[in-house]
């Protein structure tokens, strides 16, 4: 997998005077089935999360309310996104590492991963990232 895989998704948006509706489907908006669904918020000002990378699971990540940036790096190249909409989200393929910082007072970083929770999927060392990702690109 490389950043080419990641990417910005619209999601629908029905407008309505009451309040607008967006919506996501399995297999439709995103490649994969969903399994599990968290959320981060409260983050303080200044602070960052992430720093990660799965070998095996997909994610979708939207930002619910406020903002926040994603910087994703796939061993050979980094790419920084803002997410500021809730009816966009990012695709983040498998063996990408995640960073999220310059959290917006109030955001809510939705996520959707195609796996349930699974820590020996996690790749939490940068350094034994590049190298992982380095093999896989041979």
């Amino acid at each position: 997998m490389a950043l080419i895989d990641c990417t910005i998704v619209e999601l629908p948006k029905i407008t309505d005077p009451r309040g607008n509706l967006t919506f996501v489907e399995s297999q439709r908006h995103i490649p994969f089935d969903i399994k599990r669904v968290f959320y981060l918020y409260d983050v303080p000002g200044g602070s960052d999360r992430g720093a990660h990378a799965h070998k095996n699971l997909s994610q979708f990540v939207v930002a619910m309310s406020g903002s926040f940036d994603m910087v994703l790096d796939d061993g050979d190249s980094k790419r920084r996104y803002q997410l500021n909409r809730s009816y966009y989200g990012l695709y983040v393929s498998p063996m990408t590492w995640a960073f999220l910082d310059n959290f917006s007072s109030g955001a809510v970083c939705m996520v959707l991963t195609s796996d349930y929770y699974d820590e020996s999927d996690y790749i939490r060392d940068y350094q034994e990232f590049l190298v992982t990702a380095s093999r896989n690109r041979v």
